[in-house]
This record gives C-alpha cells, structure tokens and sequence, in this order.
C-alpha cells in the first residue's frame, strides 16, 4: 500500500507538471504566432484556442496519468516483484521457513526464477532432511547418555544446578526449581524465575564473595593433587531461608589425564534448604537448655525441702511451709516447660552450621585475604598438615583479615604470621594471628571484638564474637614477651578423625560420569561492551502487555504482563511469566474482544506496584524485546513514579527489525511478520501469547540482519532508528 500511495503522489506530480510545461509553451508560442497577426485575426484565434484549451490540457492530462500507470505496472511487475522475491528468499535462505513463493501479478520471467528458487528450496530441504538422519544416527549415543542424564536429574531428590565460571546457569533440575521457588520474594507471581532459569546468574540467590571463596577452596584442593575435591557453605537468602551449598567443580575436558592443576570452567551446586532443621534443632537444644540450666535451682529447693519433710520430729507448721515449697517449684517448673515448649520453633541465633576443612587449606585461603585486603606481608609457622578443622571458613576468614587491617592502620604493623596447632584436648585447635610490636590494653581488644567486620569496601554485620559463638569456640589476646609478639588466639573446633580421610576415599574413584558431550560451558561474560556483543550471544526477555487502552499518558493501565526468555538461541517456554494485573479502574467494554480479559478476572489479582518488580527482576541481565515496543515501553515508564522503578536495559523492536530486513514488504504487523516467517499464531492478544509469538519472530529475525551485516546489538538499535516506523511517539 505504501508503494501505491508513493507512485500516486508521483503521478499526480508529473501530470501538474506536465500541465503547467504545457500551458508554458502555449502561452508563449500563442504570443510568437499572435505578433505576426493582425488585431481582428488575433481576436478570432484566441477565441478558438480559449474553446479548445481546456480539451488540449484534458488530453495531456490523461495522457501522464496513462504514462503513470504503465510506469506503476512496470515498477510492480519488474522492479518491486523481483525486490520482494529476493527478500522471501533470503527468508528460505537464512531460516527453516518451508513453503512455497508465490508472486501473483509479477512477469512471467519473475514467476519462473519464483519456481526456480522454490525447486531449488526443496533440493535444499531434502539434502538437509538426509543431513539430519545421518546426524542423528551419528548422536544415538551421544542422546542416550543426555536422556540418562534427564531422566537422572529428574529424579534426584536433591536440588542440582550446574553453572559456568560467571555464574550463569546452565542446567538445573525440577527439584532446584521447586527449591527457588520456596527462596522467592514472589513465589506466586513469577513461580521462581525471576531467581532460577538458564541463562539467570546464581548472584540472585548467593553473595558472589561467598561462591568465590568456594571455588578458591576448590582450587587449592585441586592444585595439591585431590581429583575431586569439594566445598560446603552456608548462606542465608534474601528471604530469610538457610541454605547449605556443596560444591563441586566441572573441570575442563582439556585436562585429560595430565598431572597438575586442571582449570576449573564451571561448578555443580548441590543445595539442600536446612532452615526447619535449624529451626527444630536449635528448638530442642533450646528446651534441653531450659530444662536443665532454668531449672537447677528449683530442683534445689525441692531436694532442700524433702530432706526436711523426712524429719519426723518437724512441727505441723513447718511441715506445710515446705510442702507449699514443693507445689510453688513443682508448678514453676511446669510453667517453665510450658513456655519453653511454645517458644521451641523461635530458634536459635547462636550455632550455625559448620564445614569441614583441611587447616593447611584455612591458613592458605587466609594469606591470600589478608594479603589481598590489607597488603601486609604474611607468613605462617607451626602448620600442622594433618590437622582438620570443622569451621565457617568465609566468617572467619573475614575475622581474620579484619583484625589485620586493624592492627595496620592503628599500631603500624607491617606484616603478620598465622601458626595452627591443637589444643591440650585434642578435641579443639589453636589459631594464632601473630605480630611483632607493642601491646594492647584489655579495653582496646574488647572493641576489636564488638565491632562489625569492616574490611574498606566490606562491611558484615557481624563481629569477631559472633564468629567465635557461631564456631563455639573462644578468643583472646596474648602477649610473648621473651619472643617480642604479640598474637590474637582462636580455639576452634576439629573435625572428626575420619574428616582426614574422606577425601582421599574418593582420589581413585572411576564411578564419578562425565556428561560433557555437549557444550555447556562455552558462553561467558566476557569483556566486551554489550553495545559490541553479537546478538546471537544475548539473553533475551521477549514480553508484551495487556491495556485498558491505547493512551498511557490518560490514565490507562496495565492489565496483563507476559514474557518468556530466549537464551542460546531458545526460547524456554517453560520459564515464561504470564500475570494478570488489577488496574484500579474500569475495563472499557469495547477492549474486551480483543484481549478477552473482563472485570471479572482481574479482581483481587496483585497491583502493578506488586507485579512490576517480579517482572524487573525475572527480565535482570537481559535485553528487551517487543513488537511495537515503544507503545509497551511508554506503559512501563508511565509507572516508574508510583513503583520507582526503571527498565534500564537496551530494547529491539520486531516491527522496527522486520522494515530493516525486509524493506518492500507492505506490511509488519505482527501476523504479516509471523506468516512470512512461518510462525504459528497461538494466543493472540494475550500477553504470553503474543510474547511467544514475537520470541519466534525475532529468533528468525536474527540470521536475517546477519545477511544485511548487522550482526551486534549496537548495529541493529542504529538500524532500527533509521527506519520510518521509529517515528512513532505514544
């Protein structure tokens, strides 16, 4: 249609043209013949030609608009037709889009080399379709051994998530969704996905200091020569869920049989949510507590009175005041257990549970932190190699270096040194911070030991007595004065005899499975500006919404959000987002048939202040993406005063896109777009339904502008910018 509003414009053009060229050369040859006339001649001949005039310019007229219209026929037939027919074919080309082109009114030439290009597709197809079977012979074995692995990790009663080197997701099993579901802020908006899903980043859910520490663990393990080492660690999520982690690396397939060090290239999470363990642990340790600390002098009192009632010679009197004694403790203690019984579920803030860790390993990890925070020089003295600790390794190394930090910036110390040895009850371990300088008072240590950790940048909200309580262990400070040193002493817990060996159990192992026949852990992060990344690298979060109207900036609202993501070149339908949203105003009558929602089904659902920051973070660390997106975005950015919020990251619109790569096309409506592409249309106008549909479109739409050389997210926003649609304003 634009195409014929173009050649009639230009018709009607060139005939006023042509019109006023003629008038020209008949006003000025009527005065070249009129000289040479004389008045009655003059008189007479412009009176035949004032008669005549009107046919000759009609005449001229009809004879453009002819020329025109020939001219319109040609450009239809020769020029626009072969322009359309390279475009379709490109579509063949670049995508798996199977179907016939057809051009009805272009020249016979055209629809000849329509058929040649439509032979030439089907040869095509079928050499793929013969590609594909010998393919899939090929990978029988190789699709058995993933189908194990499913059908493995569907059944694991364990939450398993397996990620690269930058914490994206790369696997994960139905139990580990379940298990983020519990962690989420929203369970019943985004049913988890906004925390878990391929392509998500595990620093949703766990402090990226902490994943650190586990793999520099890993790594020391692995550098001392244990084949399959592992690391445990205990976290609290933003939801106030305890959550233990036990860790264990994917090493590169490089490696091989090699001796050294392998590099680590991702990890496996083994995650268990300990939370009501804790809870009914700490209740019971709590109530044993009472029962026996609380109720030590009541049992004293009724020890004191019954030896007095076994006196026969006791007087009436007395006898009764010591037996009320015995009701007033028997019914104290009763009160007692009562309360403490109601109050078993509270908890306790006071234990937390503790990994298991070779002390060699400790002092190492220490260095590095303290070298790492402080810059000061560090040594160590008196390890002992065979010595097991069983400790929160990531608190206490906080302790540790911020007690150096202290001593740096307070008392001027310029290096210290770490000594690990075990106590006199060979039950608990000495660990030492040990420095040269001058002494301090009880008071200043005392401080040291309130304070929060604060390491520059760092700062925990625990204190070096929390640690200490959390190991159930002691702290003081120490003073060697025939050595001139000074050191801070920690009594830490050992771990069990049988702790030393459990690594080595497995070092010759052969059971263990490599699952690496397919590629899981070659994306990263990388360097690369994100204006530079191949599109084909993104993450993507394809979304659309549900309106009461067409005008965001007079008060209509958001009624229905959907999304769903596209990671690797897939879009994972299974983690989409689809919530209905109450916009605290009436539903016009006349939008109903079109996106089918009423009054009705939006009553009692959540307010855009509550859905809006489920769909921030389910959209976290992705570009967006939308048909028509400026009219979706103007909806989004008309809410950011009233939930402050603001969607920040880079946005491609698929009606944009689609005049980019296929510029003749008369229309990019989404449906036009999905029957070019060959997507199927389910769900139209509803938000996962057109969000479905749009993901598709734009994964066709990728290998499209490769062909046009617009291969980066930076190239194809300049792009879409250039085209006539980016006009548009709502």
């Amino acid at each position: 249609m634009k195409a014929d509003r173009r050649w009639l414009l230009t018709a009607g053009l060139v005939a006023a043209g042509a019109a006023a060229l003629l008038l020209v050369f008949a006003s000025v040859g009527g005065a070249l013949v009129a000289s040479t006339l004389t008045a009655a001649e003059r008189e007479q001949a412009t009176a035949l030609l004032a008669g005549r005039v009107v046919y000759v310019v009609l005449a001229a007229l009809a004879a453009v608009g002819l020329a025109a219209a020939a001219a319109q026929t040609i450009h239809r037939r020769w020029i626009a037709a072969p322009a359309q027919l390279l475009e379709r074919a490109q579509v063949l080309l670049a995508t798996d889009v199977q179907r016939e082109l057809s051009l009805p009114g272009a020249s016979a030439d055209v629809q000849a080399l329509a058929r040649t290009v439509n032979e030439l597709a089907r040869q095509r197809d079928q050499l793929k379709r013969d590609i594909a079977a010998e393919v899939a012979q090929a990978s029988r074995g190789i699709e058995q051994e993933r189908n194990r692995l499913a059908a493995l990790m569907s059944e694991l009663t364990q939450s398993v998530v397996v990620c690269n080197l930058d914490g994206r997701v790369l696997l994960y099993n139905n139990r580990a969704r379940m298990q983020f579901r519990a962690l989420s802020d929203t369970p019943a908006l985004a049913d988890g996905a906004e925390l878990i899903g391929l392509g998500r980043s595990i620093y949703a859910v766990f402090e990226r200091r902490l994943v650190a520490h586990a793999l520099e663990s890993l790594q020391a393990r692995l550098q001392r020569g244990v084949p399959s080492p592992s690391a445990q660690f205990v976290t609290t999520t933003r939801s106030g869920q305890l959550l233990r982690a036990q860790m264990a690396p994917v090493r590169s397939a490089a490696a091989g049989a090699g001796h050294g060090a392998a590099p680590i290239n991702g990890f496996v999470l083994m995650l268990d949510n300990i939370t009501h363990d804790y809870e009914r642990e700490s209740a019971r340790e709590r109530l044993l507590h009472g029962l026996t600390e609380g109720s030590r002098g009541s049992m004293a009192n009724l020890r004191a009175a019954v030896e007095m009632l076994e006196d026969d010679a006791l007087e009436p009197a007395m006898r009764e005041r010591f037996l009320a004694v015995v009701r007033d403790e028997a019914a104290a203690m009763t009160r007692r257990i009562n309360e403490l019984a109601a109050q078993s579920a509270q908890g306790l803030a006071t234990r937390w549970p503790l990994e298991e860790m070779l002390g060699a390993d400790l002092i190492q990890a220490a260095q590095r932190r303290i070298e790492a925070v402080t810059g000061l020089r560090t040594g160590s003295d008196g390890i002992d190699s065979v010595l097991w600790l069983k400790l929160d390794s990531f608190s206490l190394l906080q302790a540790l270096a911020y007690l150096a930090l202290r001593l740096r910036d307070e008392f001027g110390v310029n290096m210290v040194t770490l000594r690990l040895t075990p106590a006199a009850d060979a039950q608990r371990a000495h660990l030492d911070l040990v420095w040269q300088g001058q002494a301090m008072s009880a008071e200043t240590v005392m401080s040291w030991e309130m304070d929060p950790l604060s390491t520059g940048a760092d700062t925990s909200s625990l204190t070096v007595r929390d640690v200490v309580q959390r190991h159930g262990g002691e702290f003081w400070f120490e003073r060697e004065r025939t050595r001139h040193q000074a050191f801070f002493r920690f009594l830490l817990p050992q771990a069990p005899a049988a702790a030393a060996g459990a690594e080595a159990g497995f070092a010759h192992s052969d059971s263990r499975p490599e699952y690496y026949d397919f590629d899981l852990f070659a994306a990263t992060d990388g360097d690369a500006a994100l204006h530079d990344r191949p599109l084909v690298e993104l993450a993507y979060t394809v979304f659309d919404t549900e309106t009461t109207g067409l005008d965001p900036a007079g008060g209509d609202q958001i009624i229905q959000i959907g999304a769903v993501r596209l990671v690797n070149g897939r879009v994972l339908k299974a983690e989409g987002f689809d919530q209905l949203v109450d916009p605290g105003r009436r539903i016009p009558e006349a939008g109903i048939p079109i996106h089918g929602i009423t009054q009705d089904m939006v009553a009692g659902k959540p307010t855009i202040e509550q859905v809006l920051p489920a769909f921030q973070a389910y959209a976290a660390d992705t570009v967006l993406v939308a048909h028509n997106a400026a009219f979706d975005m103007r909806f989004l950015q008309m809410q950011e005063r009233r939930t402050g919020l603001r969607f920040e990251q880079p946005v491609l619109d698929t009606l944009l896109l689609s005049a980019v790569v296929h510029p003749n096309q008369e229309s990019h409506r989404l449906e036009a777009i999905a029957e070019r592409l060959d997507v199927t249309v389910i769900g139209r106008h509803t938000a996962l339904g057109d969000a479905l549909v749009t993901a598709e479109v734009f994964q066709k739409l990728i290998p499209l502008l490769a062909e046009k050389g617009i291969r980066t997210l930076g190239q194809a926003r300049e792009a879409a910018q250039k085209t006539w649609y980016a006009r548009l304003k709502y």
